[in-house]
């Protein structure tokens, strides 16, 4: 199997639509041994979700941007497992003030929480596991992105935060490589999830995805996302690192749609 006898830390699962949920399920069905995190209000939801998987794992509670919050888990890792082989890392949020067309009037206090919980985190996290991961032999870390090389309507300061990630991907995967540490990026086409479902305008998405992307584009299925997401923590990317990989549809790729 794909990721037998790995031992992963899948941040992000909230309900069970999510793709960390959908990656923690493949990575079970694949050999993985799972540990989940969830923070505060969500943690009942993370729970829940988690006894949906093929083998119940347990949650720790992380708010990434706490430093006790981030010992403590590195602490109960290094007690169950004394390694870790790979993260996703499936974490981000903006305040309402910093999404949905107010991009000129967004305070610099709403831009840097953006930042700092959805691209510094990268670095929190990596930095956090290196220890483990090195005991490990190596390791792969893996992010949740999406493109932001244009503007998009409503995204706003979460878009700048989503280059910011781009570029801290970069700098760790040059710093983590000595290690034997890959470090990458999946980013994905939109996707009918809690998180994107809070972001104003989010059908507007749907719709010029069906417009531009060659392959069907599933806003419902987050499948094809989670299995790349296993690729990359897996033994069968060994050379791959500071990438930036699709998983749209081939959207990306397309300036217009068909004539047809």
């Amino acid at each position: 199997m794909l990721l037998q006898g790995k031992r992963l830390l899948i941040t992000g699962v909230l309900t069970d639509d999510s793709i960390a949920f959908h990656t923690a399920r493949i990575a079970q069905e694949q050999g993985a041994e799972i540990v989940l995190t969830g923070f505060g209000r969500s943690m009942r939801l993370t729970e829940r979700s988690a006894q949906r998987l093929p083998n119940p794992p347990d949650v720790l509670e992380l708010d990434i941007n706490d430093p006790e919050h981030v010992e403590a888990v590195v602490d109960d890792l290094r007690k169950r497992w004394g390694a870790v082989d790979g993260a996703l890392h499936a974490i981000a949020y903006a305040p309402g003030d910093a999404l949905g067309g107010n991009f000129l009037d967004t305070p610099v206090e709403s831009a840097q929480t953006a930042f700092v919980t959805s691209a510094y985190s990268y670095k929190t996290l990596a930095v956090a596991l290196m220890p483990l991961m090195i005991e490990a032999g190596g390791g792969a870390l893996v992010a949740m992105d999406f493109d932001n090389r244009q503007a998009w309507p409503a995204y706003d300061w979460m878009g700048v935060a989503k280059s910011a990630l781009q570029s801290v991907t970069r700098y760790l995967a040059r710093d983590l490589g000595k290690h034997n540490i890959r470090v990458n990026l999946v980013s994905a086409g939109p996707l009918g999830t809690v998180a994107a479902k809070a972001i104003p305008g989010f059908e507007r998405f749907d719709e010029v995805w069906a417009e531009r992307a060659p392959l069907r584009w599933d806003t419902s299925d987050p499948t094809p996302v989670a299995m790349m997401n296993c690729v990359l923590l897996s033994d069968w990317a060994p050379m791959t690192t500071g990438e930036i990989v699709h998983v749209d549809g081939g959207f990306h790729a397309i300036a217009a749609g068909p004539a047809d």
